[in-house]
């Protein structure tokens, strides 16, 4: 079973994410800041990490620069959701991301497709 990390500080947001992702076969583990996503992503080293940019403690493009300097985490896919569509903050993530979703362009059976693309399921 393929596991997937949520990072995503929006309640509804998350848990509509996770129930639709285990419905379709994942396992997911969830963080509600950046500080705590980056601290699950690199202890457990999940398939996939959905990243929002506007996060807690620590926000996204600092956990997706954190998770690049590690040995494991430089390949991992990263899909971005976010509410940001503004150009410099999708240049600023996009050669180190898998793909960037503007939050408001997309619906939950897309992401759900996306992510099986891009763990060749």
């Amino acid at each position: 079973m393929k596991k997937i990390l949520s990072i995503e500080d929006d309640t509804i947001i998350g848990a509509a994410l996770a129930e639709n992702l285990k419905q379709a076969g994942f396992e997911v583990e969830r963080a509600k800041d950046g500080e705590t996503g980056l601290a699950i992503a690199l202890k457990d080293h999940p398939d996939l990490i959905l990243l929002d940019i506007l996060l807690p403690k620590m926000d996204g493009l600092t956990v997706l620069n954190k998770l690049r300097q590690d040995s494991w985490g430089k390949n991992v896919p990263v899909i971005v959701l976010s509410n940001l569509s503004e150009p410099e903050n999708v240049a600023a993530t996009i050669d180190t991301v898998s793909e960037y979703l503007v939050k408001v362009d997309w619906n939950i059976d897309d992401v759900v497709k996306r992510i099986k693309e891009k763990l060749k399921l």
